[in-house]
């Protein structure tokens, strides 16, 4: 048994650090073969009033993936070792609550995206899954800006949501 605590961490750090995947302190685990990250501009397939949805899950994707790992940004797809790519297929805003003379008091944006992630080094697809995020807000006071709000927030968690899944299936 081992009684010594710096000669415990040392033990543990070697353990940790002799596997195949690169561990951060987010908790992401990145294959030690990949280093670069390619994440083109998600494209929007929805309909929807805000703009520039596509633009804010790319920027937020790449704020995971750069931020949070070792990775580092490869701008052209051909070249990086892993790419991941979005699509927003939907976008709904629809009433979740009525109050008097049947006025809507609470809006619910929700999002949908589908989400592919290739390792190119060992030219394999990681995982290709449907993602969706949503958010409420008041319609009456706060108007285009809560649905914008609203989107945004549904966002994020749909960008931690992909990011989870891309570094814990290792």
């Amino acid at each position: 048994m081992i009684h010594s605590p710096p000669l415990r961490l040392s033990l543990a750090a070697a353990l940790l650090l002799g596997g195949c995947a690169y561990y951060s302190f987010t908790g992401a685990t990145i294959p030690a073969h990949l280093h670069t990250i390619a994440v083109p501009l998600a494209e929007d397939h929805s309909v929807s009033t805000v703009t520039g949805l596509d633009d804010r899950l790319t920027r937020l994707l790449i704020d995971r993936f750069v931020g949070q790992t070792r990775l580092s940004l490869e701008e052209d797809p051909e070249q990086a070792d892993a790419v991941l790519t979005a699509t927003i297929d939907r976008y709904s805003n629809e009433p979740t609550a009525v109050g008097g003379q049947e006025r809507t008091t609470r809006n619910r944006v929700t999002i949908f995206v589908t989400a592919r992630y290739e390792d190119r080094v060992e030219k394999k697809e990681i995982f290709r899954r449907s993602f969706s995020g949503f958010e409420e807000y008041d319609p009456l006071t706060e108007g285009l800006a809560g649905e914008e709000s609203a989107a945004a927030a549904a966002l994020e968690k749909i960008a931690d949501d992909i990011f989870t899944a891309a570094t814990s299936n290792w």
